[in-house]
C-alpha cells in the first residue's frame, strides 16, 4: 500500500523532509498532507519565548502620570528570577484587595474630577430614620434633577456616590460631583436635594485623591457595623461599597515590554522624570509581591505648575 506524503520544513534549518502518513504529529512541528501526488512545501515557523526583562505599566492621569514597573529579581537582568511565592493569609488577601480598591478609586477621581470639584454630605434632620428603599427613591430623584441641570448647560454629569451611617443610626449620603460651569454648584445642589442640609468642600480641601479614595473605600468599624445589624442582609451590602455613574472614564495604562534592558540604572540613578514633569521622591516604592514573587517599582510624576495652578484656582472658587 502506497503512502502519501507529507512535507515538513524546520523553522531557521531549511530542511526539508518526505515522512508518510502514519507518522504522528510532533508537538514542535506540523505535518502537512500533499494532495494529488505533489510535493507542498509549508514553512513552519517555530515559536521563540523570549524572556520578559520587565513590564511597565503608565498611567496618564490629570496633571501627574503614575509608573509601575514589575519584574524578576534585583534588576530584571538575564538569568534572575522571580522570588518564591507565599501562600497569603486571609488578612493579607484582604488588605491586598483594600489597596486595589483605593488605587482603582484614586486614579478614577484624578482622571475624571478637578481638585476643586466638591465633595458633598448630603444629610437628613437629626433623628429621621429612613429605610434603604426611601433613601434610594430620594436619591433618584436628586439624580433626576441634577441631570436635567447639567444638561441645559450642555455639560455631563460625574459623580461617584457612598452611602454611610453614623454612630446613632442616621443615613447619610458622600457624593463627589463636579462643578457646573456657569452656576453657583453648591447652590443647584441644595435645591435638587430638599430632603435635609448639605455640607460640601473641595477635593484639594478634603486631603487630596489618596485620602478621598481611603475614605469612599473604607470599610465600616465596630461601632457602625452594629448599627448596620439593625438592617437586613440585603441592605448592609450598600453601606459596605461605593457606585459611580457610567459616563466616567476608566484608568487604562500604557504597555510597555522590554527583553533585554534591565533596572540596574535606574536604582543607581533613579527615575527620569517625562520632559515637562518632576519626581514626587515621596512617591517611590520598591518591593517584592509576596504573592506573585515579582519584584515592583512605582513612582509618581508631577506637571510642573500643577499644584500652584490648584491652589490658584481652589483660592478662585472660594471667593
Amino acid at each position: 500500500m502506497e503512502h502519501s506524503s507529507r512535507c515538513i520544513v524546520f523553522g531557521k534549518f531549511n530542511t526539508l523532509s518526505l515522512y508518510p502518513i502514519t507518522l504522528q504529529k510532533s508537538r514542535k512541528t506540523r505535518v502537512y498532507p500533499c494532495f494529488n501526488n505533489t510535493i507542498k512545501y509549508i514553512k513552519v515557523r517555530r515559536k521563540v519565548n523570549k524572556q520578559m526583562a520587565y513590564e511597565q505599566h503608565t498611567y496618564r492621569l490629570r496633571g501627574s502620570n503614575e509608573i509601575e514597573i514589575k519584574y524578576k529579581g534585583n534588576f530584571g537582568a538575564r538569568g534572575e528570577k522571580r522570588a518564591p511565592k507565599t501562600k497569603a493569609t486571609h488578612e493579607q488577601i484582604k488588605k491586598q484587595n483594600q489597596w486595589k480598591k483605593e488605587t482603582l478609586v484614586r486614579r478614577t477621581i484624578k482622571l475624571n474630577f478637578e481638585p476643586y470639584d466638591l465633595w458633598n454630605t448630603l444629610k437628613y434632620p437629626e433623628g429621621t430614620r429612613l429605610t434603604l428603599q426611601e433613601v434610594n427613591g430620594h436619591l433618584k430623584c436628586f439624580f433626576d434633577k441634577m441631570r436635567r441641570r447639567y444638561k441645559k448647560r450642555g455639560q455631563s454629569f460625574k459623580w461617584i456616590k457612598r452611602l454611610d451611617i453614623s454612630s446613632r443610626g442616621g443615613i447619610h449620603i458622600h457624593i463627589l460631583v463636579n462643578r457646573l460651569k456657569g452656576e453657583d454648584t453648591d447652590i443647584v445642589i441644595q435645591e435638587c436635594w430638599p430632603y435635609g442640609r448639605v455640607y460640601y468642600t473641595n477635593i484639594y480641601e478634603q486631603g487630596g485623591y489618596e485620602a478621598l479614595a481611603e475614605y469612599i473605600t473604607k470599610k465600616p468599624d465596630e461601632e457602625i457595623e452594629g448599627q448596620l445589624s439593625l438592617f437586613p442582609e440585603e441592605d448592609q451590602k450598600a453601606f459596605r461599597s461605593y457606585s459611580c455613574s457610567r459616563n466616567l472614564v476608566r484608568p487604562e495604562p500604557e504597555r510597555k515590554h522590554y527583553a533585554r534592558r534591565t533596572l540596574r540604572k535606574l536604582f543607581e540613578n533613579g527615575p527620569t522624570p517625562t520632559p515637562g514633569f518632576y519626581i514626587d521622591k515621596n512617591s517611590i516604592i520598591s518591593g517584592i509581591n509576596p504573592y506573585t514573587g515579582m519584584s515592583y517599582y512605582r513612582y509618581t510624576e508631577i506637571k510642573l505648575g500643577f499644584v500652584d495652578h490648584v491652589a490658584n484656582m481652589t483660592e478662585r472658587r472660594q471667593e
